[in-house]
């Protein structure tokens, strides 16, 4: 293609229609030289209604473990402290492979790599949450006690239009277990308001979960066509009106919860990742708390991609402020 680009001087396009294998070791450039990003899977078979993933992206296919390893490893080297795994289900992660790897397995072997010091994760799909992803989260060390789990609708008719594989009980079942077994774990999620269909009772059903887990934050969505896919051709559309009119009591339920979650943490010390400095104030330090809280306070520039103490002072809905503990 370089050849065939300088000969013609003009833009050379070819779609590669290999879709089931992988391009290893291409060059990567990192935004960051202390936290990464790590795919380690590409593409979805769970064919949500309202996706277009599967589409667009391909038939879900793993990494091999080694290379994942071998990547991390080198980033490690280079001094890098958080790693977070990408894939659009991780779940699901080892069922393409030859040699099965399972998910909970691949993050005890990044566990085991010296200089990583942290490790997170998204997207976990509710269907493939095993017990023994939940032990791994509990038993690695490195692993941050958060969880991005989406539930996307709270009724089980919507759940099962949606095509999630899952019901209300057994979502709010899997959250008992990660609350019993990792009990600080901070729980995020997605959250679709106005699903085809979706009924007043439906959407009592979202509320009702949102009470109950009582997440960190949530991503919240108007539901919007998606042409291509199932849903777009469904009966009963929901009304804008009635879309926006559920949306706020969704922010009226969720955003108090997520501002009591975070009044807990006054005068606790937390471990912070030191990002950058605050667009509003060159002189306040940012970074993220284990379970992925957004933290504020004053520091030198120096300070950035070390782990340090913060005592939190203020706490805010959508973020803390403390001030730095010297050690």
């Amino acid at each position: 293609m370089l050849t065939k680009h300088e000969n013609a001087k003009k833009m050379i396009i070819d779609v590669w229609d290999d879709s089931a294998h992988i391009v290893e070791n291409l060059p990567s450039k990192r935004k960051y030289d202390f936290k990464a990003f790590v795919n380690i899977m590409y593409g979805c078979n769970n064919f949500c209604t309202y996706c277009v993933v599967p589409y667009t992206r391909g038939r879900e296919k793993s990494r091999k473990s080694e290379k994942i390893i071998d990547e991390i490893t080198e980033l490690a080297k280079k001094g890098y402290k958080e790693i977070t795994l990408l894939g659009q289900n991780v779940n699901s992660y080892g069922k393409t492979l030859d040699k099965k790897v399972t998910f909970a397995e691949l993050l005890g072997e990044i566990n085991k790599i010296e200089g990583v010091e942290r490790i997170r994760f998204m997207t976990s799909h509710p269907k493939d949450l095993s017990d023994e992803l939940i032990y791994a989260i509990r038993d690695c060390e490195k692993v941050c006690e958060h969880l991005h789990l989406p539930f996307q609708a709270g009724s089980n008719q919507v759940l099962k239009r949606m095509n999630r594989k899952y019901t209300k009980e057994q979502y709010l079942n899997l959250v008992n277990k990660l609350k019993k077994e990792v009990p600080n774990i901070s729980l995020t999620t997605d959250i679709i308001v106005g699903f085809p269909g979706e009924t007043e009772d439906d959407f009592e059903h979202t509320l009702d979960i949102v009470k109950k887990v009582r997440f960190d934050s949530a991503f919240t969505f108007l539901y919007s066509i998606r042409e291509g896919t199932p849903a777009a051709k469904m009966e009963n559309q929901v009304p804008d009106a009635i879309k926006k009119r559920r949306f706020q009591r969704l922010l009226d339920t969720l955003t108090p919860i997520v501002f009591e979650n975070n009044k807990k943490l006054k005068n606790q010390v937390v471990e912070v990742l030191v990002e950058g400095v605050s667009k509003n104030d060159k002189s306040v330090l940012t970074g993220r708390t284990r379970t992925n809280k957004l933290v504020h306070f004053k520091g030198k520039k120096e300070l950035i991609s070390k782990l340090v103490n913060v005592k939190i002072t203020t706490p805010k809905t959508f973020y803390l402020e403390g001030e730095l503990i010297n050690k």
